[in-house]
């Protein structure tokens, strides 16, 4: 498999097992020193270090009710990132943001997230 396929993949792989919840299955795509760092000042902003806090991490998104709507894998040279429309409702808060979550690649697993968004006001808002 080639390293576009192996990033595209991966991040397939990985928007499938977020949206289904499978936190188990996205632990085998992390290396153990996965990281994943989210703007913002809010429940969940800041880096997780270590694969089981990015599981963690993942986990405490979803619990908030988002779908994650997958627009588009793009894959560079060495990496992959996910463009993702993220919606949630809590009442009379709502969740309406686009976003890149760039991946950095490492013997085929994910090393290292970063998320760029494009309310980081409305996160901090609806994260809380």
């Amino acid at each position: 498999m080639s390293t576009y396929e192996t990033a595209h993949e991966l991040g397939r792989r990985f928007h499938a097992f977020l949206a289904a919840g499978d936190w188990d299955r996205i632990r085998t795509l992390l290396t153990d020193d996965a990281t994943w760092t989210l703007p913002g000042d809010n429940t969940i902003s800041g880096t997780a270090d270590g694969a089981d806090a990015v599981v963690e991490r993942a986990r405490k998104i979803a619990s908030y009710g988002l779908r994650f709507e997958l627009l588009h894998i793009l894959v560079s040279r060495e990496n992959m990132a996910l463009s993702l429309h993220n919606t949630a409702h809590r009442g009379e808060v709502r969740l309406d943001e686009y976003l890149s979550t760039v991946c950095r690649l490492r013997d085929g697993k994910i090393a290292q997230i970063e998320t760029y968004l494009s309310d980081v006001p409305g996160m901090n808002a609806f994260f809380v």
